[in-house]
């Protein structure tokens, strides 16, 4: 198989990317091909499915047929069945922003006015690029304010004031937790560095980020600090769309997504990451989060997966070039 050819022969979401992150191409064809994620195939289907007040399934973060905060599942609580509904407006512009969709496009800049103005957070009723209460979501919130051009100042303040002790995050800290949780902490890195990128960041921000960092690498992206186990299994195999999950492959996107050369303590998540190349080149969708969605991208868990094959790709091309032999 040519694994670029079979990467270019799909969405214009996955194409784009694989142009500029892979194949090299000219900045040109590369904002051409962006372009058409907003008219064409998966960008262009998600945004046809958004409402009149530009929400999705009328609500923030839960549908709004799925009642109050506490019926929908997520950081807080899943459903007695473990799925969640991955329809509302928050995880349908984090898939937007994961196509890349041009934030200048207009029919995009639409949507995120029509969000800010009518779209409130089930918890609070405060405006949506306000924040939420949990560092979980908020990290979500900063990172699309940040992508989208959107004033989230004052919950980046936030999340700065509940960094915990041991240097990351615990959407449960409101309830007594000391201890951080990997899949808040990534998502709160994620969100700091979008912000970072976006505005020049701050002497502060980028100290709480290098301290979120640590507490990741410190447990070299999966391994307990104290006695080198696994810390969970399910760290180990690769979703995507990733949610609100952590895994190793999005904890080394997202340290190849700061532009800063490899380090030294994500070389055993490497060798994870190669040893999971199939023999064709691809690698698989592993660990799809159960929830209703809008439709689905890919095959199916046990089939290669264009999204992780092109985030394990660049991620070793990031790895390789910072790396002496």
């Amino acid at each position: 198989m040519n694994v670029l050819q079979w990467l270019l022969d799909s969405d214009p979401s996955v194409r784009w990317q694989a142009l500029r992150d892979l194949a090299g191409a000219p900045a040109d064809v590369v904002a051409a091909e962006r372009a058409r994620v907003a008219t064409e195939g998966w960008g262009a289907r998600l945004l046809a499915l958004r409402g009149e007040d530009g929400q999705w399934a009328g609500g923030a973060y839960f549908p709004a047929q799925g009642g109050d905060a506490d019926a929908g599942g997520g950081p807080r609580e899943a459903p007695d069945d473990g799925s969640q509904p991955w329809t509302a407006t928050t995880y349908s512009l984090l898939q937007l922003r994961d196509f890349g969709i041009d934030p200048a496009d207009a029919q995009m800049r639409r949507t995120v006015a029509l969000v800010r103005e009518n779209c409130r957070w089930e918890e609070g009723g405060q405006p949506y690029f306000s924040g939420e209460v949990e560092p979980c979501i908020n990290g979500m919130t900063v990172g699309l304010g940040a992508y989208f051009d959107q004033d989230v100042d004052g919950v980046v303040a936030r999340l700065l004031r509940e960094q915990l002790d041991d240097g990351g995050w615990n959407c449960w800290a409101e309830y007594g937790a000391v201890v951080s949780s990997a899949a808040t902490t990534i998502n709160v890195l994620e969100g700091l560095l979008a912000h970072e990128q976006a505005t020049g960041g701050s002497a502060e921000t980028l100290k709480a980020r290098r301290r979120g960092e640590e507490y990741v690498l410190e447990r070299r992206l999966f391994r307990r600090k104290r006695t080198g186990e696994v810390i969970d299994p399910a760290w180990l195999e690769f979703s995507f769309p990733t949610r609100w999950y952590y895994d190793v492959l999005r904890a080394l996107d997202y340290f190849r997504s700061t532009g800063e050369l490899p380090d030294p303590r994500v070389a055993e998540a490497v060798e994870l990451l190669r040893s999971k190349k199939q023999r064709d080149g691809t690698w698989l969708l592993e660990n799809t989060h159960a929830g209703e969605t809008h439709f689905e991208l890919e095959e199916g868990d046990g089939r290669s997966s264009r999204w992780n094959t092109l985030r394990a790709l660049r991620v070793l091309r990031w790895y390789d070039n910072g790396v002496s032999p």
